[in-house]
């Protein structure tokens, strides 16, 4: 109960809703099961785009919201075909403010539900089965007595006396027992003040919060003009707001029960208390002795109410009473209560349930006598689920695609299952407005990275929006030294804006010294000067692969900004140039390497700058590796590790010579 209590105060603080709520942001979801989803701040769902076809190998969103960029993978023929697409979302450009408005309504009702839902978890966890005790009590009290007398006259019997037969006497003295009567009571009272509690402070509060931002909402949806585009439905809002006014009833009803539980409990333990310190000659303090007229009155109308016996209970819910009422509203089922309010002699329900007007008013809000809280709360879930669905389809159906590349046919695709570290990578440069798209396409053994870039506009063309990259030579600035090889290209990733980190293998390498981590620089592959000469020639509407002639390719040279991989076969790079670091992971997912990028100069050392900096004894850049056990083991002899261990050791960021 505790941690739900934490998640219902994070959920309660206003500062961090606000901070996350300053700008739109979108979680966009895409798999294997033929559609697409947008969730507004990763928490609500206001778009869902369906007929995709195969599995979305990645996915980008223009920051300015004009196009969204989809790969997908569609296996046939012991091959996958990858393909590209870009999608127009002009309607979520064009209306932006009335999306981002609507958004932060979205995220707060939904926040709201997850409020209650806790609050209400809360609560049945405030309801001890503790509890249940004196209706399964009296039940085998019933099924055990030999006598025709009714449980409700023993017990007149005994408060208007003062004695009680044998049976009961046996019931009270050896079953329920003074000490277990008096728990009983003091659970039933920290109980329902609990439950008490958490009505008045979390479900009434966060009930209230969401009929007022369901209000505004329906206030949102009357402006056609701005708010009819996005699906939003005026009609479906007051259905919400109509469950949300019939679950604060219910919610209120429940505080009656409570209340009024805790009255009759109270008076009926004092009474039974007393006279069960009689029946064992006990000293009885003056102050609990003391019993008007007002209170005999009170505990019968308890006993006349609650201690009739009802065959109809017990084949429905095996147990003849129903003495505490308050656990009937917290469970989770479609049954109706067995124990419902009274409502005879209510004047107001009465004149409501003549008056066929006001029965089918919309300024009044239903009531569901007999239903549970439960019950109640499910309902009104599923009508704003249905009332806030509608948005998502709306704005998902807009979504229509506008271009479409077939990009090349993998065979490895069937072979590979770590299918997260796989190629093509997609990058939004917010700056630009492009779309950049990195992948790999196989020719004369090699693997040729090729960078694909699409303006956000679909309207919009881009110069050199296709260009293949070759890697020829690469200098050690020290020595003037130059190292040529076949290079293929294995993993790369936008390290920012204006560089691409790359992981390439030396066909012709020895191993352990044949992989490469290299920072391409975007500015010497797009080049103003030379942009005529690197246009593509072909057609996107044929798959890439089969066209590799026509694919201009810029063969690069680096000075700098390279480094070689000793003793890891590096398969995979991940790069974050806020953070000003990047990380090579080894084939087997059990070698990594994380890198400063900061600081140029260790990226030209040579390697006879080894000794020097070991004679100088200047401080030295920390790599991490994680290792695995079983590589742990073969490092360590006679080391028996029973889990993955961390090791730390020292390495300079100085490119190797050429083996």
């Amino acid at each position: 109960m505790m941690a739900h209590c934490l998640k219902l105060s994070l959920l309660c603080c206003p500062q961090l809703v606000t901070f996350l709520l300053i700008r739109l942001n979108i979680l966009v979801l895409g798999g294997s099961s033929g559609f697409i989803e947008l969730y507004a701040y990763g928490m609500f769902k206001i778009a869902r785009v369906t007929g995709i076809v195969g599995t979305c190998l990645a996915l980008c969103l223009s920051s300015d919201l004009k196009s969204l960029s989809v790969v997908t993978e569609v296996s046939a023929g012991g091959a996958s075909e990858v393909s590209y697409f870009q999608l127009e979302t002009n309607l979520l450009y064009s209306f932006l403010p009335e999306v981002t408005r609507m958004a932060r309504k979205f995220t707060h009702i939904s926040a709201l539900l997850q409020y209650i839902n806790l609050s209400l978890t809360c609560m049945c966890e405030a309801w001890e089965e503790i509890l249940m005790q004196m209706d399964s009590r009296l039940t085998k009290f019933v099924q055990e007595k030999s006598t025709t007398t009714s449980v409700q006259d023993e017990f007149m019997h005994l408060l208007l006396w003062g004695k009680a037969s044998a049976e009961l006497q046996t019931l009270l003295m050896n079953q329920l027992t003074v000490k277990g009567l008096k728990k009983l009571g003091q659970s039933i009272e920290s109980s329902y003040s609990s439950i008490q509690k958490l009505v008045i402070s979390h479900l009434q509060s966060g009930s209230e919060s969401l009929l007022y931002h369901l209000s505004e909402l329906k206030g949102m949806a009357s402006w056609k003009q701005k708010y009819e585009p996005l699906g939003l439905d005026a009609t479906g809002i007051e259905d919400a707001i109509t469950a949300v006014g019939s679950f604060i009833l219910k919610a209120n009803e429940l505080l009656q029960v409570i209340d009024s539980s805790m009255k009759n409990f109270k008076a009926f333990f004092r009474w039974l208390y007393v006279a069960m310190l009689r029946m064992t000659e006990d000293h009885v303090l003056p102050e609990l002795n003391k019993m008007t007229q007002k209170d005999i009155t009170f505990v019968a109308e308890f006993l006349t109410e609650h201690f009739n016996e009802a065959p109809d209970l017990y084949n429905r819910k095996g147990k003849y009473f129903n003495v505490e009422k308050v656990g009937q509203y917290l469970k989770d089922e479609d049954d109706d209560l067995v124990s419902p309010p009274n409502t005879e002699g209510n004047q107001w329900y009465d004149f409501l349930q003549n008056s066929n007007h006001l029965k089918e008013s919309p300024l009044l809000f239903p009531y569901y006598p007999r239903k549970s809280l439960h019950f109640v709360k499910r309902r009104m879930e599923n009508i704003i689920d249905l009332c806030l669905q509608k948005p998502a389809d709306v704005i998902g159906k807009s979504m229509n695609q506008a271009i479409c590349i077939p990009l090349y046919r993998d065979a490895r695709s069937q072979e590979c299952t770590r299918r997260l570290f796989k190629f093509p990578f997609l990058w939004n440069n917010k700056t630009s407005n492009l779309h950049y798209l990195l992948f790999t396409i196989l020719e004369d053994s090699l693997y040729k990275m090729c960078i694909l870039r699409r303006h956000t506009d679909i309207s919009q063309s881009v110069s050199n929006g296709l260009i293949a990259i070759k890697f020829g030579s690469f200098t050690y600035a020290t020595t003037e030294k130059v190292r040529r090889s076949a290079y293929s290209c294995l993993d790369a990733q936008f390290y920012d804006d204006e560089t691409v980190t790359v992981v390439l293998k030396d066909t012709v390498g020895r191993e352990g010294r044949d992989r490469l981590l290299v920072q391409l620089p975007l500015s010497s592959v797009y080049n103003s000067e030379d942009a005529a000469e690197y246009q593509f020639s072909g057609a996107y509407s044929t798959r890439l692969d089969e066209q590799c002639s026509a694919i201009p390719t810029r063969t690069m040279h680096f000075e700098k900004h390279w480094r070689l991989l000793e003793s890891m076969k590096a398969q995979y790079v991940a790069g974050n140039g806020f953070r000003k670091v990047s990380c090579v992971l080894s084939s087997n997912l059990r070698h990594v390497r994380v890198f400063e990028m900061d600081i140029d100069d260790e990226w030209e050392l040579d390697e006879s700058s080894d000794e020097e900096e070991e004679a100088s004894n200047k401080p030295v850049k920390i790599k991490e590796e994680v290792l695995s056990e079983p590589e742990a083991e073969s490092q360590q002899a006679g080391a028996a590790a029973a889990a993955p261990q961390v090791v730390i050791k020292v390495e300079k960021l100085d490119p190797e010579l050429d083996s």
